[in-house]
């Protein structure tokens, strides 16, 4: 007896537990993805890596292109639509160039329009950190509170220090 009573309540608890997982994965957007192409980007110019950072620009290109406006709600939608052909234009001279340079600028006025939507539309259950290099006079966004600067590289790899917390 005690056995079925111990496997009723485990069935249970997995089964909400499947249930909690399924409904948060749910209320993600189809904006989310873009948050993680953000990253990848990011994450590259952090590196030096202009080739890498023209390639994940390019594929935020077509994600952003590819956004099912249909699946957004009135508020994502209200939110996205103003910054959509901004984030794109920014996104396609970074993957227009294989001149660090040349990303790095663009990459500071698409940072400051991902934290617009950032902020308007949940993307993701994580923190997100919206990071400022006092040097470049520069935001830019993080999934981890550690500093890594995207505009300077390892030249200045820790230079800056979080200015929001999107939670």
């Amino acid at each position: 007896m005690k056995t079925f009573i111990l496997s009723a309540i485990l069935f249970a608890s997995i089964s909400f537990s499947a249930k909690a997982d399924y409904n948060t994965a749910a209320q993600e957007t189809p904006l989310s993805s873009l948050l993680s192409l953000y990253y990848n980007i990011k994450n590259a110019l952090v590196s030096s890596d202009a080739n890498t950072a023209a390639v994940q620009a390019g594929e935020f290109v077509k994600a952003i292109n590819g956004i099912d406006m249909k699946a957004l709600s009135e508020a994502d939608m209200n939110a996205f639509m103003p910054l959509k052909e901004k984030l794109s234009f920014d996104a396609e001279h970074i993957s227009g160039t294989k001149e660090i340079g040349h990303q790095r600028d663009h990459f500071k006025s698409f940072s400051d329009n991902f934290y617009k939507l950032a902020k308007a539309v949940k993307l993701s259950d994580k923190p997100v950190y919206q990071d400022y290099c006092p040097m470049k006079k520069a935001y830019w966004l993080s999934s981890e509170s550690a500093i890594k600067n995207p505009y300077y590289g390892s030249q200045m790899l820790t230079c800056g220090k979080i200015n929001d917390t999107i939670k």
